[in-house]
């Protein structure tokens, strides 16, 4: 009875610390990738939604740099996602709300400081509420 216990032991040990073939690992990291973008975007949507709450004037760079900042760290899903989140509301957003290219280069400075890893708080605006 001792032997078959010590040979199951043996057996899971062996089985865990063996090499995955590369088709699961790349599955692992397909799976790890999708769970990156989707949490990179309910944190762009979390970043929008306080942005919308705290209606400060000039807060906009700062929220835009920490939605994709929050993304970003979640791994390379969560940096594409933030991504092609941000290209996209810009791209919406310079031909619906005619504010023109400036804004839209320096919401797109802020999106790729965030991504990158930038502290978000360098747009953060003096008086914006430190809930945000």
């Amino acid at each position: 009875m001792r032997l078959w216990i010590c040979i199951a032991l043996l057996c899971t040990v062996l089985c865990a610390s063996a090499e995955r073939p590369a088709i699961v690992q790349g599955m692992i990291r397909a799976g790890q990738f999708v769970r990156d973008a989707v949490g990179g975007a309910k944190d762009m949507y979390r970043a929008y939604k306080d942005m919308r709450e705290a209606n400060y004037k000039g807060a906009d760079k700062y929220f835009h740099a920490r939605g994709n900042y929050d993304a970003a760290r979640r791994g390379p899903g969560g940096a594409w996602a933030a991504r092609v989140i941000s290209d996209a509301r810009e791209n919406w957003q310079s031909g619906v709300s005619g504010r023109g290219a400036e804004d839209t280069r320096a919401d797109q400075e802020a999106n790729a400081w965030g991504r990158s890893g930038g502290d978000p708080n360098r747009y953060r605006p003096k008086g914006l509420p430190r809930k945000y």
